[in-house]
């Protein structure tokens, strides 16, 4: 770990606890003042030049592939949300009558309801994969379940490399060798992982992938990203546009209309994908996070709460074993007799703030938390338990 608290790089009020990036982030300074840059040049559009709508993403473009470990930055899109860059995923696979596509139990709704119209229209079946009742190394079951899941039936593999609401470890190199054994498509969604966890599309070599962009990127809301392997080339985007069609970078000549569009992951760009604002945001959001190393950030944050996971273990919360979920986000299952409600109304008191999912409180930490903030969570649970 080479890495103290960064917390100067944000600009949160000192008497908050945010540990809640895995719903939204803060922003670096620097991608404020990048927004702000753009907001100028928007106010004073005659300063706008042609390239200014291709080279800055073509910038935003290489440096997203640098985070993924891709070495082809044209196999990257931009996009304003990880269930635009499905819909082309799924735009493009074709699927047999009995084919399966399968998911996780409880995955994020943008990444179930794409499939479930998908295996409506070619009379497909979704297979989700329950998380395993025992109390006896739950996740090594799940994936093993997983992986015993994929069958010369499965056409399809969606799921992050974690579960977005606790953080278990999906085990996704030997679920991409599974799948490929069974010429099945493996689809990651790596909207909780990408940025705080060691991710390698040269490694894993999946079909595609999506991310979110304003979580662990840092990015503003409203953007994500999208990789699209060899079998999406060629493939039919989703919509119609100026900017992805061949020769679009020659104004006078847009009435010359194409019938092609531009090469590999060029044509899934949405339209209006310059945008002047976002655009210069997100370079600067992912040249600091290039700065750091996930493999870092996941000591810090495993240093950090390490005594506040001991702690509310000792209260009688579930969490699970460290060496089974990522340590950027996990799940705390509060204990029995503990009021709910009169948790959440002691939480926005104290100005502590998580996410709620079910009986489980989603913790997200990054370089802007300290061992104080998991402090002040766990003194905040304890005093309701006293109350309870």
């Amino acid at each position: 770990m080479t890495l103290k608290h960064q917390k100067h790089l944000f600009d949160l009020p000192d008497d908050i606890t945010y540990l809640n990036i895995a719903a939204q982030s803060p922003s670096f300074k620097s991608v404020t003042e990048a927004g702000m840059e753009g907001l100028k040049q928007k106010s004073q559009p005659h300063t706008i030049k042609g390239t200014d709508y291709f080279e800055p993403v073509t910038e935003l473009r290489k440096l997203f592939a640098e985070v993924i470990d891709c070495d082809e930055f044209e196999r990257v899109a931009t996009s304003p949300s990880v269930s635009y860059g499905l819909a082309n995923i799924a735009n493009n696979i074709t699927l047999k009558n009995g084919d399966e596509i399968l998911v996780i139990e409880e995955q994020f709704p943008s990444n179930i309801y794409i499939w479930q119209k998908l295996a409506d229209k070619y009379d497909a079946n979704i297979v989700t994969v329950k998380a395993p009742e025992s109390n006896n190394n739950p996740i090594k079951q799940w994936n093993k379940e997983i992986l015993d899941g994929i069958t010369d039936k499965t056409a399809v593999v969606a799921m992050g490399n974690i579960h977005w609401s606790n953080g278990a470890l999906f085990h996704l190199m030997a679920i991409r060798k599974k799948s490929r054994q069974h010429n099945a498509l493996l689809i990651v969604d790596g909207s909780q992982s990408i940025g705080a966890m060691p991710f390698s599309v040269n490694e894993l070599q999946p079909d595609a992938v999506v991310c979110a962009g304003y979580k662990w990127l840092f990015g503003p809301y409203g953007c994500a990203y999208a990789y699209y392997g060899p079998h999406f080339d060629g493939g039919r985007p989703i919509e119609e546009n100026w900017s992805n069609r061949l020769n679009s970078e020659n104004f006078a000549g847009l009435t010359e209309y194409q019938s092609k569009y531009k090469s590999l992951a060029n044509r899934y760009m949405v339209g209006e994908n310059g945008n002047f604002i976002y655009t210069k945001m997100q370079i600067a959001a992912l040249k600091q996070v290039l700065k750091w190393k996930p493999e870092d950030i996941q000591e810090y944050c495993k240093a950090i709460a390490l005594d506040a996971v001991e702690e509310l273990k000792k209260m009688g919360c579930e969490i699970e074993e460290s060496d089974q979920r990522s340590h950027h986000l996990f799940g705390v299952r509060i204990p029995e007799g503990l009021d709910l409600k009169q948790l959440k109304v002691a939480l926005e008191e104290q100005k502590v703030y998580v996410s709620f999912r079910g009986q489980y409180i989603r913790v997200s930490c990054h370089y802007f938390n300290t061992k104080e903030d998991f402090n002040a969570l766990v003194n905040c649970m304890g005093s309701v338990l006293e109350t309870a």
